[in-house]
């Protein structure tokens, strides 16, 4: 089964922090070396939101996922120490850009703009922003049945970018619009569904579809909020095209030999097709 996709979202942020990044002379300093760096001090240091599962989270202490897995074996392949730091969803980009971690290996949907400021990896999942909603709610078919509801979904990711621009469409339309709830991760938003407190939820397909097999008899899944295809990569600071390069080059032999393929069945149920171009906008880094 192919699917389609999470994320960056609030960038004016993102952008100030380059600019006083800049300004200091920080990021020159510490980006462009970091895989010399990495492999010189025998140490990688890795951000994490680890609040998305099956991606990303956080079992018996420990961080656990499908990023996990492709993680662990390209630290093995550098032979070096891993600290994997889990961070908020919000504090991911400022801090790469503060040199807090040399990469980030969460789920970071590839939407135009952030992938012409940080240097994106070829892909490790597919997929769309999609809806759900509690079992047989038929008031809500599809993205245009929105209009006067309440619709749940994660603080600063690309799924609360995306609600904001249909809102704005509809009301431009002379129509009421909807309320967003913003949680601080997912998980939160789905409970918010579950618990009457929202009347939809938008998020990443797999992670839906993968919510859907935990716990049966509780959602439906609605549709997509976007119909083009979208990819899930790792992240880099802009500088360090030769640390993603080396990243992609990886993420490229797990998917050829058939591993990325296994851990996305083992964890999600179902494999997703990855291609080796195409699946960045125009100018991307």
């Amino acid at each position: 089964m192919t699917l389609f996709r999470r994320i960056p979202a609030s960038f004016q942020l993102v952008t100030l922090c380059l600019l006083s990044l800049a300004a200091l002379g920080l990021q020159s300093a510490s980006a462009g070396e970091t895989l010399a760096k990495i492999k010189q001090s025998g140490k990688v240091t890795v951000g994490t939101e680890a609040a998305f599962p099956p991606f990303e989270f956080i079992r018996e202490g420990k961080i656990v996922g499908y990023d996990k897995d492709i993680l662990d074996s390209v630290v093995a392949g550098l032979g070096v120490q891993l600290e994997q730091i889990d961070v908020p969803w919000q504090g991911l980009f400022p801090g790469l850009l503060a040199g807090k971690f040399d990469f980030i290996a969460s789920a970071m949907t590839m939407y135009d703009e952030p992938t012409r400021k940080f240097a994106f990896t070829m892909p490790v999942a597919e997929a769309t922003v999609s809806l759900l909603r509690r079992k047989g709610d038929e008031r809500i078919k599809s993205r245009d049945d929105l209009d006067g509801k309440t619709v749940a979904t994660q603080l600063g990711t690309g799924a609360e970018k995306l609600l904001r621009e249909l809102d704005a469409n509809l009301k431009a339309g002379g129509k009421q619009g909807f309320e967003i709830k913003s949680f601080t991760s997912a998980p939160e938003a789905f409970l918010a569904l579950a618990n009457n407190q929202a009347d939809a939820a938008a998020s990443l397909l797999p992670t839906m579809l993968t919510l859907m097999q935990r716990r049966p008899g509780i959602y439906d899944l609605v549709g997509p909020l976007v119909a083009q295809r979208q990819y899930i990569g790792w992240v880099a600071r802009p500088d360090d095209v030769e640390l993603r390069d080396y990243l992609s080059a990886k993420i490229k032999e797990l998917r050829d030999s058939g591993q990325l393929y296994q851990w996305q069945e083992k964890w999600f149920g179902f494999r997703m097709e990855l291609p080796d171009s195409g699946y960045k906008a125009a100018g991307a880094i």
